[in-house]
């Protein structure tokens, strides 16, 4: 395959100037370049290039033919979104544009939107108020499109670190959280078997999301986890993702409000017919499930990773107690 006379052909540019490497995948899977062109529809895209064979430099060793099969099954689910997914969404929940898509027997190839190009060239490390909340309602906005609709050819359940997918990590708690190791499949039961389901992004870190010079503005990308889900496991993983121990403690309760707010208008703007309030409970009642579900994995796969908090550790308390309670 030559991908540059396919980008040529796409852009309608007379040449392409400059090819800049902005990231590696992922245990060594590929890599995401930029392709600057001279005249032409564009003045850049991004190329996302896939390496089916890829996997051998996991930074932490989990190199299994399991692991594998869940990074290739990753790729699939990303370009399905894109193809047959990502055209649902309201002008308001962006993500950048695939203007074309090339799979072979051993490479998958996205092009994509330049969202530096677009206006959307911030990424930061440590949100604002104002940062953090537009991420919040731009999960709000998705879950919101998504509330009761199938996840066909994607992740059944969504999020990277589901229950099905992690036997080597649930495996490596057994020893570290007996009492969180024996309430794993209850946990993982509990989120699949609520009421509301929508699809869920399934890896909603800061690092993906892409905002503009006014904060209000985000964009949000990487979709190789997204499946079926309840919307609080997004929020969950954001929030652990952007706010220590004392800012959620102070925070997250706030946040959480915030959060269903966003919903409860994203609905409204959408025209989601929904009951709201029965919505909001449950998915309330799931939020420390989320929270215990998110340490199972966490815990098995990086012990000593600082997202383990008291915090976290109060939800997984709150969570199992509600399970032998109910």
């Amino acid at each position: 395959m030559d991908l540059r006379a396919v980008l040529l052909e796409l852009s309608q540019a007379d040449a392409i100037e400059q090819t800049e490497a902005v990231q590696s995948l992922w245990s060594g899977y590929g890599r995401i370049e930029r392709y600057r062109f001279r005249g032409g529809r564009f003045s850049s895209l991004m190329v996302k290039q896939i390496q089916l064979a890829g996997g051998t430099q996991h930074p932490r060793g989990w190199n299994s033919a399991f692991a594998h099969q869940r990074k290739l099954k990753s790729y699939q689910v990303e370009m399905r979104w894109y193809t047959d997914y990502a055209h649902r969404l309201p002008a308001e929940v962006r993500i950048p544009e695939l203007h074309s898509y090339l799979h072979t027997e051993d490479q998958i190839v996205l092009i994509l939107e330049d969202l530096n190009a677009a206006g959307f060239a911030g990424r930061v490390q440590q949100p604002n108020a104002q940062q953090l909340q537009a991420c919040i309602e731009w999960l709000a906005g998705l879950h919101a499109c998504f509330l009761g609709k199938d996840a066909q050819g994607l992740w059944h359940p969504g999020t990277y670190w589901h229950l099905a997918t992690r036997p080597d990590e649930l495996k490596c708690l057994a020893h570290l959280d007996p009492d969180l190791w024996a309430v794993a499949q209850a946990l993982d039961q509990r989120l699949q078997s609520a009421s509301f389901r929508t699809l869920v992004h399934g890896d909603a870190k800061l690092a993906n999301f892409c905002f503009a010079q006014q904060v209000d503005a985000v964009v949000a990308l990487d979709f190789q986890y997204i499946g079926s889900g309840c919307g609080v496991q997004d929020l969950v993983y954001l929030l652990g993702g952007c706010l220590d121990q004392t800012a959620l403690t102070a925070h997250a309760d706030r946040l959480v409000d915030a959060y269903f707010s966003a919903l409860h208008q994203a609905c409204a703007r959408q025209q989601i017919v929904v009951d709201g309030a029965a919505l909001e409970a449950e998915w309330r009642y799931l939020y420390p499930i989320a929270w215990a579900d998110f340490q199972r994995f966490l815990k098995g796969w990086c012990p000593e990773h600082s997202k383990l908090n008291a915090y976290s550790e109060q939800m997984t308390q709150i969570a199992i107690q509600s399970l032998r309670h109910s």
